[in-house]
């Protein structure tokens, strides 16, 4: 039988490859740096090949390290549910997780907590970054983004279409008697959210009026600012003012009476939600059962009753304050 390479350096070189340093991995196999690179350098004597490349004090995996990594990966994980299954966790999967900024703070960060009773014990780590993002540097699993053409070499699954709402707090539209129309918002204090030079197919306040009929003069560029949707659905939780936010982050508001909608009308966006998941990490059984679970989650989210109240704008004509065909937004 031929000799296979340490268990152990094998363990420490996948650590470290996934990890993206050898100071990551020691913190995870709780042993020095030096002992992993040992460790490493034991693996690649065994098996006559280099892993790693030395360049400028960083460790660059090699076409064999590439290889072998998901591999690697897999078997772990099929050790781990062995583990588990016989009363164990020690190696239990890790999962990278990458979501738009706003997403990760607030909205999936309080949620995880379901994927964790529902699968079991796993290692988690949640980036929340622009596009694009760096899937193999960062050894990212799953990505969730905004719109289809990010990454056209990896294979991308459109999940949902979301729409923006108007949204705030009920003292504001207690105060005012209510609102009826589209047009009383013109004169109440709005909250903008600068999406950046990245986010320009968002919808803002501006093409929300245009889209009702409305020309709300200055009063439609005045008022708060931030620049994420998060941040403007905190300030309008707070009475601040009115936001358009995306009904995937304020249903729950809504729902739990945190927020209303003072008025019926909503936007669609342009382009949907995707996921994207590299081809090392498809076959892993916990980024799949994560990818159906946070499917589900938005879904629900966007489905929410409190925000069925009408349909988007889009499907509407220009008579009623809606988008023209072939103007969608």
């Amino acid at each position: 039988m031929t000799a296979l390479p340490s268990l152990r350096g094998l363990q420490a070189f996948e650590a470290a490859a996934r990890c993206g340093s050898f100071a990551a991995a020691a913190e995870e196999l709780s042993i020095s740096a030096a002992a992993v690179s040992q460790l490493i350098r034991t693996v690649e004597e065994q098996m006559g090949r280099k892993l790693f490349l030395r360049v400028n004090r960083r460790a660059v995996l090699t076409d064999a390290g590439r290889e072998m990594l998901p591999r690697l990966t897999t078997a772990f994980e099929e050790i781990g549910s062995v583990s588990r299954e016989l009363g164990g966790d020690a190696l239990r999967p890790r999962l990278v997780v990458s979501v738009p900024p706003s997403m990760a703070m607030g909205w999936l960060s309080t949620r995880l907590a379901r994927f964790v009773a529902s699968h079991g014990a796993v290692d988690i780590a949640l980036r929340g970054e622009d596009d694009p993002v760096s899937f193999d540097h960062d050894l990212i699993d799953i990505r969730l983004s905004y719109g289809r053409s990010h990454y056209r070499d990896e294979v991308t699954e459109e999940i949902l279409r979301d729409a923006v709402y108007p949204v705030c707090a009920p003292g504001i539209a207690h105060a005012i008697g209510g609102l009826e129309s589209a047009g009383t918002l013109a004169g109440l204090p709005l909250i903008h959210t600068d999406w950046g030079p990245t986010g320009a197919s968002f919808p803002s306040w501006r093409s929300w009026f245009e889209a009702a009929g409305i020309v709300p003069g200055r009063g439609g560029q005045r008022g708060l600012s931030a620049n994420s949707s998060r941040a403007a659905l905190d300030l309008a939780i707070s009475g601040l003012g009115v936001a358009l936010a995306q009904g995937v982050f304020c249903a729950e508001a809504v729902e739990d009476g945190r927020l209303v909608r003072p008025v019926g009308r909503a936007l669609e966006l342009s382009q949907p939600y995707c996921l994207t998941i590299p081809q090392r990490s498809t076959r892993r059984e916990v980024v799949t059962a994560f990818k159906t679970w946070l499917t589900e989650e938005c879904l629900r989210s966007v489905g929410s009753p409190s925000l069925q109240r009408s349909t988007p704008d889009h499907r509407l004509s220009p008579g009623t304050g809606a988008i023209p065909t072939g103007r969608q937004r």
